[in-house]
């Protein structure tokens, strides 16, 4: 395995100051990860607070009872021992639990937590344990039911769990039959190439399936079964007796909704007035907070001291809206605002692992933080990484194509290494004669149009007629070049798609389950093996 780092550009201007001109967003976040003084500010703010967040004991034994049914490694029983100890820290992050864990980025923030942690606990000779925050209480279920895999034929397929409604219920609350399962593991068994690891890679899905009732606990036991023996404590938003723990949280939420507000409203206005734009929709009348009824999760909203969601199915004033969350914390979740809040109350977070969009909605979150008595902790960006085997890296040689090429050009340079191919430049030489012929028919058309005014119309449908012909010609020789090299433009086809499907990062599309199909399981740990770099960074790894 080769290591190669190469830049790749996240689009998002606020995770890129982030690493590379943190005086330009300073105001927005609270540390640079680069500085040692960070590391050490943020433990001594931590033990200073120990006493403000959740109970860390009640924390601690709710996570337990999740782990040990979804990730029952000793390693993972260790780490919540040190966990429950006050000198402890956590370096976390998270997603929503997606089908066969979604897109492959996942495994790579998962991988980033665990590192950072072990760089963390190196840098302050203290013990910090990473934790994967699960997002199980989301309810976008077309964010979270399909897979994308790459076929033989190089086509990118999507596998998709469906549902029978409509309705907005969390994902970790919305169940999956086993015949479901069997359905997308069959569908997955059929477009995955034959390998060596094909056959165990099935079974242990089939396995872990028939354990699993939600997407979310499927999600949960796979990222055990990988990560586990690294001691990565999983913690699911949608877990219903973590609400229980959540409930004194919820309440604060409640009682400075106000303050919250103002504080997001503030933040997005500091950032629009250093010139980038909010990535996260800050209503005026936003509550940040969604309610479950009857199984769904409403967005709450403030009307005339009321807190309601848009529809009207539920309305509360502040008191009534405080004694549900007292009586029943279950019915409350976060939205993207308020859960770096609740993460912070629950956790003694020393860092979190973000991806870029993830920085850049954090950017709005700074006040919110001191709103609740919170200080917000050191942003690590997610590492990332492009997979490269030795067919892509021998087609990339023979056409002598850079990465940057692949990422910003390659049709164009296909395009051009076709044309060389041939003495004749198909598109200049059809230029000509298109040109070549509206030079000589249009006076012709004209001079007819003289002998009866009908004749010009119809000289001008007849021309369109003969370069429609023209332009056949060139399509048919076109694809007469394309047939006879078209074992290379295979191979062209196979870079772009293995490094770019579906034109956006390869981590952004195709599942792990392609990769241990061509790899194994080692592939994860090996992996795990690559140096950490604090700023996140991309590499290409060459297997």
């Amino acid at each position: 395995m080769n290591i190669i780092s190469e830049p790749l550009p996240s689009q998002q201007p606020l995770a890129e100051a982030l690493v590379s001109d943190y005086a330009a967003v300073q105001q927005l976040y609270t540390s640079d990860a680069r500085l040692d003084s960070s590391w050490v500010n943020r433990a001594e703010w931590l033990s200073r607070t120990e006493g403000t967040r959740v109970d860390r004991k009640a924390v601690v034994e709710r996570l337990r009872r999740y782990n040990a049914l979804h990730n029952p490694s000793p390693e993972v029983l260790a780490a919540l021992d040190l966990l429950e100890q006050p000198d402890t820290y956590v370096v976390t992050g998270g997603q929503q639990s997606g089908l066969f864990t979604g897109p492959v980025l996942v495994i790579y923030k998962a991988i980033t937590i665990i590192q950072a942690a072990a760089h963390a606990s190196k840098k302050l000779n203290r013990p910090v344990v990473p934790v994967f925050w699960i997002a199980g209480e989301d309810h976008d279920w077309e964010e979270a039911n399909h897979a994308y895999v790459l076929t033989r034929e190089l086509e990118v397929t999507r596998i998709r769990v469906h549902k029978n409604d409509d309705r907005r219920t969390q994902v970790g609350q919305t169940e999956v039959s086993q015949d479901t399962w069997n359905g997308v593991i069959q569908k997955l068994s059929e477009v995955l190439q034959d390998s060596e690891h094909k056959a165990d890679l099935l079974e242990s899905l089939r396995t872990t399936a028939a354990a699993s009732n939600t997407l979310t606990e499927f999600f949960a036991k796979l990222l055990g079964m990988w990560f586990g023996q690294y001691g990565l404590i999983l913690l699911d938003s949608s877990d219903k007796e973590l609400r229980e723990v959540e409930r004194p949280v919820f309440e604060q939420i409640i009682l400075n909704n106000d303050q919250l507000g103002q504080a997001y409203r503030e933040s997005a206005d500091q950032l629009e007035s250093l010139g980038f734009s909010a990535q996260a929709e800050v209503a005026e009348d936003g509550a940040n907070l969604f309610y479950i009824h009857e199984g769904e999760r409403l967005l709450l909203f403030k009307r005339e001291g009321r807190f309601e969601d848009r529809k009207g199915l539920v309305s509360f004033s502040r008191d009534e809206l405080l004694g549900e969350a007292r009586l029943h914390p279950d019915r409350f979740s976060n939205n993207v605002l308020t859960r770096p809040l609740m993460q912070d109350s629950l956790l003694p977070v020393l860092g979190t692992v973000l991806g870029a969009g993830e920085i850049a909605y954090w950017g709005l979150t700074g006040r919110a933080f001191a709103a609740m008595g919170l200080q917000m902790p050191i942003l690590l960006p997610r590492m990332s990484f492009t997979m490269t085997d030795a067919a892509v890296q021998k087609y990339m040689a023979k056409y002598d194509l850079t990465f940057e090429d692949v990422k910003e050009r390659l049709t164009e340079k296909r395009e051009a290494w076709l044309a060389s191919q041939v003495d004749m430049d198909v598109e200049r030489r059809f230029d000509e004669i298109i040109q070549s012929f509206e030079a000589l028919y249009e006076p012709l058309i004209e001079e007819v149009g003289t002998v009866t005014r009908g004749l010009l119309k119809l000289g001008a449908a007849n021309k369109d007629k003969i370069k429609g012909q023209i332009e056949f010609l060139r399509k048919r020789t076109q694809g007469a070049l394309e047939e006879a090299h078209e074992a290379a433009l295979k191979q062209w086809e196979c870079i772009g798609s293995t490094l770019f499907p579906l034109d956006k990062p390869q981590e952004r599309v195709l599942n792990v389950f392609y990769y241990l199909n061509k790899y194994g399981h080692g592939w994860i740990h090996d992996l795990l093996q690559v140096p950490y770099e604090i700023t996140g960074g991309h590499r290409i790894v060459e297997l």
